[in-house]
């Protein structure tokens, strides 16, 4: 068992009296993902220790489904999330904005795997205490069409558009994308627009 793993799941049995009084860090469209406040210095190490277990069991299926619409497999999408929920713990309490900070990490770890893994079947393994990060995310008919839809698209677009069905404002895509504003909207627009004649085409040719 790693330390990672003892950890959290030692942050799981502390979150247990705090389950009734959840805050969630997730990113609202309509304003920026906020900085989580710092505890006084005395308090961080335990209250940490939950927070971080707490944004786990919240945060991991959506970190998943953002890989999946970034184009991974089921296994890819979940080892690279586990891995970016492996560094983040050893330097949560520095982390200001740790829906996108994960976000960029998770995507840079999937594209660095060595290998595609889409003929696995074994199942990734479980953390103590926790949801296995594969099975976490079950895609309903139509969610997997559209995230088949989205593999059709130009890396880029199909970025853009990750970060936006996420609840993501255009100038927190351009900042954790390194893009103009600008840039991120014709992207948007565009993906938009081919994102909606894939979906249209295949429900054509579906019903013939």
């Amino acid at each position: 068992m790693t330390d990672f793993e003892i950890h959290l799941e030692t942050a799981q049995l502390e979150l247990e009296p705090f389950r009734r009084h959840t805050i969630s860090h997730a990113p609202a469209e309509s304003a920026p993902e906020q900085p989580i406040p710092v505890a006084p210095p005395q308090q961080r190490g335990s209250l940490a220790r939950v927070e971080f277990a707490q944004f786990y069991e919240q945060h991991m299926p959506n970190l998943v489904r953002h890989l999946l619409r970034q184009g991974a497999s089921g296994h890819e999408a979940a080892e690279a999330a586990q891995a970016a929920f492996a560094e983040a713990f050893v330097k949560w309490e520095t982390i200001d904005y740790p829906a996108a900070w994960l976000r960029k990490v998770a995507i840079r770890l999937y594209l660095r795997q060595p290998a595609r893994r889409e003929d696995l079947t074994d199942a990734v393994p479980e953390l103590p205490g926790s949801v296995c990060p594969h099975r976490s995310v079950e895609l309903k008919e139509e969610e997997a069409r559209v995230y088949a839809a989205l593999a059709a698209l130009p890396p880029l677009q199909r970025a853009v558009l990750a970060w936006h069905l996420d609840g993501f404002a255009t100038s927190e895509i351009g900042d954790a994308l390194d893009m103009a504003h600008e840039a991120v909207r014709q992207n948007l627009s565009r993906g938009r627009a081919r994102l909606k004649t894939i979906l249209l085409s295949a429900n054509d040719g579906g019903e013939r």
